[in-house]
């Protein structure tokens, strides 16, 4: 796949943010996922996740709501974050699932997998020297953390992730909470604008 193929799949979300560096770095993150991500379906039982997330490109389209179900949570104005912390809150989102079934693709999701896309996206040299280290942290904490309450490895029953302890993990783990909702469905047609 290449990069404009896999860009074309977020590009809806892309429109919401407002810095053009983070922007440019939410881009480049994209790139750097592996192929599979856009092909896989959110959960590879099928059990976790609503129908519009199974499937051929379930993953992505999982992490297309989580982003867009934080546009819409920004608008109430419940939360605090500056538009820079919205934008990099939004990109946390687009690529929290990036390494779902590892590095190279395995045949099941990996409990550690936040882990992956962290380490991952703060060791590429490219990524790295496109935003501030601030600015890395704030995403690598996010996505690190974005399973929530769900920090034990399915199949040890080892705890291998931290919880949420900040707003915007919390909220981050709140958005992709809510994106895999099967009560939920998305439309991905709606035409909406970032305020």
């Amino acid at each position: 796949m290449n990069d404009e193929e896999k860009l074309a799949f977020f590009e809806k979300e892309l429109e919401f943010i407002k810095n053009e560096n983070i922007l440019n770095f939410a881009k480049e993150a994209i790139k750097f996922l592996p192929d599979y991500f856009f092909t896989i379906p959110s959960s590879s039982s099928n059990k976790y996740h609503p129908a519009y997330a199974n499937g051929v490109g379930g993953l992505v389209r999982h992490s297309r709501a989580a982003t867009r179900i934080a546009v819409e949570l920004f608008r109430t104005e419940l939360w605090k974050f500056t538009d820079d912390e919205k934008d990099l809150i939004l990109v946390g989102l687009m690529i929290h699932d990036g390494f779902k079934s590892g590095k190279i693709q395995e045949k099941f999701s990996l409990a550690t997998h936040p882990k992956i896309i962290a380490f991952e996206i703060s060791h590429n040299e490219k990524l790295i020297n496109m935003i501030s280290k601030e600015q890395m942290n704030f995403i690598v904490g996010n996505v690190e953390k974005h399973m929530g309450k769900w920090t034990r490895d399915y199949k040890t029953d080892e705890e291998v992730l931290e919880r949420p302890s900040t707003t915007s993990e919390r909220f981050t783990s709140l958005c992709d909470y809510i994106a895999s909702r099967k009560c939920l469905d998305f439309n991905f047609d709606a035409d909406v604008k970032r305020e």
